[in-house]
């Protein structure tokens, strides 16, 4: 299981890294969601890494 939180801006991004974060339910700054671990959740993270903290739990 994977916490994510978005800690930038979607502000300026590529529209792929914006729908990325949509599609992970991240809209505002500090929001957070847990996520199963699985390959798309995996590839979606690597999309938007520089945006997010990732946590396992």
């Amino acid at each position: 299981m994977y916490k994510i939180t978005l800690v930038k801006s979607l502000i300026g991004r590529k529209p792929n890294q914006v729908k990325t974060a949509k599609a992970l339910g991240l809209t505002k700054i500090g929001q957070s969601v847990e996520k199963e671990e699985n390959e798309a959740i995996k590839g979606m993270i690597v999309t938007i890494a520089h945006m997010v903290k990732v946590e396992i739990k």
